[in-house]
């Protein structure tokens, strides 16, 4: 049986990104020590989800690939010896950033990265700001453990995305993600927007046969406008097997680290019981690829 043991790392991050830094370490080096060989960061890791706002100042966070960023996470995934999928603001060029995930292997190289695809634009998530869309579609990361589909948050919400990252051959779809609640929402929407985030990612698990893995942060981020009450992520990261099944879930308000077995078999009895991918009719798929159908 091939079973890989996944780490998860929501945290609360605060505005000094050097102890975020170090928390991550902690929490990846504890992963570690639980036996996790393929952990999973959050989306933006680094510093407070800074898209509430639009300002150019923020632009300095961004950091080119490889730099300082790729040489810590690759330090870190080396000496502990595990796959490290991480979330980093990316600078491609003067003018030109990106959401971007890095993957690095468990001997530190860089094994590949993604950058994210669907960019959103709503209030307190003025993400179009920060990030051209990515432009090296959605290719799958090889690595030691097998073939990663990272997407990155609002991707998450796209079947396309994760059915192309599946017909390309990914074992695990895997997503970094920063998402959470406005204060002006009521109790009933919380709720249906928590449910809805999770029924969208256990979907393209079963609608795929792999396992997916969402790993969101958690607490509360003033708007440093002050113009809301900020933003209460509200973590509850989760790992679903290939029939959607909870294989794991956090809290929706505690840094937590969660390790969790993944049995990397499992899916191609999954799909041999529902041949999804068999019977699919591509022949009449067409209208996919157009804005809407009138």
């Amino acid at each position: 049986m091939r079973k890989i043991q996944v780490g998860l790392i929501q945290q609360a991050n605060t505005s000094d990104i050097r102890t975020n830094l170090m928390n991550l370490a902690k929490s990846i080096e504890a992963c570690a020590a639980r036996g996790a060989q393929l952990i999973v960061l959050q989306e933006l890791h680094n510093s407070l989800y800074f898209c509430q706002t639009e300002n150019t100042l923020v632009f300095d966070l961004a950091e080119s690939i490889p730099g300082p960023s790729t040489g810590f996470y690759s330090e870190l995934a080396a000496a502990n010896g595990v796959v490290l999928v991480t979330s980093l603001f990316e600078k491609r060029a003067p003018g030109l950033y990106h959401n971007t995930a890095v993957v690095f292997d468990s001997d530190g190289s860089i094994a590949g990265k993604y950058r994210k695809m669907h960019i959103p634009d709503d209030p307190a998530y003025y993400e179009k700001f920060y990030f051209t869309p990515g432009d090296i579609g959605f290719e799958p990361v090889q690595t030691s453990l097998g073939k990663l589909g990272v997407l990155v948050c609002w991707d998450q919400w796209y079947p396309e995305a994760a059915r192309l990252m599946a017909l390309k051959g990914a074992e695990l779809l895997i997503y970094p993600t920063a998402i959470g609640w406005e204060s002006s929402d009521t109790d009933d929407e919380k709720i249906r927007q928590l449910n809805a985030w999770i029924i969208s990612q256990r979907a393209h698990a079963v609608a795929n046969g792999i396992p997916v893995i969402s790993v969101n942060r958690v607490g509360h981020e003033p708007d440093p406008s002050m113009r809301t009450d900020g933003i209460l992520f509200w973590g509850n990261s989760f790992v679903a097997g290939p029939q959607g099944e909870l294989l794991a879930q956090a809290s929706n308000d505690r840094t937590e680290n969660i390790v969790v077995e993944v049995d990397m078999e499992r899916s191609e009895n999954v799909r041999r019981w529902w041949p999804f991918l068999r019977d699919r009719r591509i022949d009449e798929y067409g209208g996919l690829t157009k804005r809407f159908l009138d």
